[in-house]
């Protein structure tokens, strides 16, 4: 019973318990899909939202799509802009060129155009200064003295002009060579001492331990910069001081455009003179400019030398600096490379460096000391001796003596020199043992020593024969008693005898008689109305001999048959180069020839080099007379054929 109650029981506890197994398996399922539903929601929120990231960042990129496509539009016309800008910069660069070579050419044919007139300007005021004929009175010499002078101000006007024009189209050329401090230092002191003597102020030069003995350099260069400070220090300064000094430059305090390869010295200039307010600091170094540019200021001048030395001083490597106030006097310093590393290479060694142990450079005590020379030596030209007397050794007439000589023989080509002995004495026994064991060309004598030496030394010249005729330069600080001053005008006519009471004037006859080829050559000036009874002989060395000046211009004729009858030359005249290949033709005798560079018909250089075609004077001397002072111009003039001069 119990058997069959079981498997009467037992479907439906199997049933049963199917269920219960069938609903627990659904309750699962049902969980699995609540959790999945659940899942497929949050991935569809997820997805929702991504979808509208999506939509974001599309209307994100297509604003960037339109952006991009209109910045190329910009940059499409900007490209456009570039181009026709780089055009149009390449118009206005060639019209720059264009216009640098008009200027050139320019500033060439203006230089020829001033200068003809002016040279002739200058050297006939020299001739009526030198007064060969004696019929002028002592006014109309002065007169004339003045007009020379101003010519040749306004001849170093042009000079300057043009040197600035040359640095801005950049055809300035620079020739370093090796270039001794020392003998830098002399020219320095022979040319200002004697404008800081008559302004009464205190010149100093120094030098400072470890600066070099010698330099690399451009020396007429480097000399103009500091010609040009140094001037305007004295000019600027009424009472005080001015000073050079030398020493080497710190690092920092170079400007950025000093070259760096090697040690820098500067070049300092200071004075006490009116000093520049530090708004005009900068503007004093543009062209035609000054720290007083008003129409009454004191001091005149055009601007230009601190603008031409700034550029030079770039070109050179260095730059030019300036500190100032006003009244307390300024400082301008020249920073200059030892050795530029373009110019080593054509030096022979490093420059050697100063110790506290370089020994000064005393007085000018021996003629080595002083030798400055003059080109185109003829060995049958002697040695032109200057013989300076004064009562202190090394004095201010020596100063004058010495800048003279240097302004001589400045520029002149060094391989073929003429000695100049430039010797000083002092006191009147060392003169006399001087002029008795060589000959003198000229002698410059400080007239109001103390005691009457110096007419007792004149009337000791003119009681020996061959001292007689030896010219004197007298400098007279006007400290001579009226009977003095008669005695001496009274010499003054009876020898070659010239009272001078400037020390410009000095200086210019100074350099006059040494550029005199024998003593006595030169036409002492006349200082009263006194007239001697004949005429000073002139020198015939050349008379009979016959030139030809082939010139356009009618005053450079004058001017140059002036010069060259008064010697006794005989001049032919033709007034372009095709007349004066004609000339030749016609005067076979013809000794030289003076040749206008710039003519009309045919110019200086086509009529040389026909010459030059002529078997008749392939060795005729020719001289290109030119005032063109741009590049190129005397190689052209000078072309490398043996028989060209």
């Amino acid at each position: 019973m119990h058997r069959d109650f079981l498997e009467q029981l037992m479907e439906t506890v199997g049933v049963n318990l199917s269920t219960i197994v069938a609903n627990a398996r659904t309750d699962e399922l049902l969980e699995e899909s609540q959790r999945l539903a659940d899942e497929l929601r949050a991935r569809s929120e997820e997805l929702q939202v991504q979808q509208e990231e999506l939509q974001r960042s599309n209307a994100e990129l297509e604003e960037k799509a339109a952006l991009l496509v209109s910045q190329n539009r910009d940059i499409e016309a900007k490209n456009l802009q570039i181009e026709q800008a780089r055009q149009e910069l390449e118009d206005r660069a060639q019209q720059l060129s264009l216009a640098s070579k008009y200027k050139s050419e320019f500033l060439a044919n203006m230089s020829h155009e001033l200068r003809t007139p002016l040279n002739s300007l200058l050297i006939l005021a020299q001739l009526l200064a030198q007064n060969p004929t004696r019929n002028l009175t002592a006014k109309q010499v002065e007169y004339a003295g003045i007009i020379h002078s101003a010519g040749s101000d306004l001849l170093q006007l042009i000079n300057d002009i043009l040197d600035l024009s040359k640095v801005e189209a950049g055809k300035m050329d620079l020739n370093p060579e090796r270039v001794a401090l020392r003998r830098l230092l002399d020219y320095v002191e022979a040319t200002f001492r004697p404008l800081t003597s008559q302004k009464s102020l205190t010149f100093t030069v120094s030098t400072a331990a470890g600066v070099p003995v010698d330099l690399v350099t451009d020396d007429s260069r480097l000399r103009q910069v500091l010609r040009n400070l140094l001037s305007n220090a004295v000019k600027f300064t009424e009472r005080g001081s001015v000073e050079l000094s030398i020493e080497p430059a710190a690092d920092d305090e170079l400007p950025a455009t000093v070259h760096r390869g090697g040690p820098v010295v500067a070049f300092r200039v200071r004075d006490t003179g009116i000093g520049i307010a530090a708004q005009h600091l900068d503007a004093i170094f543009g062209a035609f400019q000054q720290a007083d540019g008003t129409t009454n200021r004191k001091y005149g001048g055009t601007g230009l030398g601190l603008s031409i030395s700034r550029e030079i001083a770039y070109l050179l490597g260095g730059a030019l600096t300036v500190a100032s106030e006003p009244g307390e006097g300024s400082t301008f310093t020249l920073y200059l490379p030892v050795a530029r590393a373009d110019f080593k290479e054509q030096s022979a060694h490093a420059p050697a460096v100063r110790s506290d142990e370089d020994e000064e450079p005393t007085a000018l005590s021996d003629a080595s000391a002083a030798r400055p020379a003059l080109p185109a030596a003829s060995p049958a030209r002697q040695i032109r001796r200057l013989l300076v007397i004064e009562e202190r050794p090394r004095g201010l007439l020596s100063l004058v003596a010495e800048n003279a000589v240097v302004e001589l023989t400045a520029g002149r080509d060094r391989a073929d020199r003429e000695d100049i002995e430039l010797i000083t004495a002092v006191g009147p026994q060392e003169a006399a043992t001087a002029l008795a064991t060589q000959p003198f060309h000229c002698v410059v004598l400080e007239v109001d020593m103390a005691h009457g030496e110096a007419l007792q030394f004149l009337d000791a010249m003119d009681g020996d024969e061959a001292l007689r005729t030896v010219p004197v330069l007298a400098h007279n600080n006007r400290r001579l008693t009226p009977e003095q001053e008669r005695a001496l005008q009274t010499r003054a006519r009876l020898r070659p005898l010239e009272l001078l009471s400037s020390l410009d004037e000095l200086r210019e006859r100074i350099a006059l008689h040494l550029s005199a080829d024998q003593p006595g050559d030169v036409v002492p000036l006349v200082r009263g109305e006194h007239r001697p009874p004949a005429p000073q002989t002139i020198d015939t060395t050349l008379q009979g001999r016959t030139v030809l000046v082939v010139d356009d211009d009618a005053r450079n004729l004058y001017a140059l048959s002036g010069i060259l009858e008064l010697h006794g030359i005989k001049v032919l005249h033709a007034e372009n180069g095709r007349k004066g290949i004609e000339a030749l033709a016609a005067h076979p005798d013809i000794d030289l020839v003076l040749m206008d560079v710039m003519m009309p018909e045919m110019d200086g250089y086509t009529a040389t080099a026909k010459i030059r075609q002529m078997p008749a004077h392939t060795g005729l001397p020719v001289i290109a007379v030119t005032a063109k002072a741009m590049p190129g111009t005397a190689r052209r003039a000078s072309p490398p054929a043996p028989a060209t001069t």
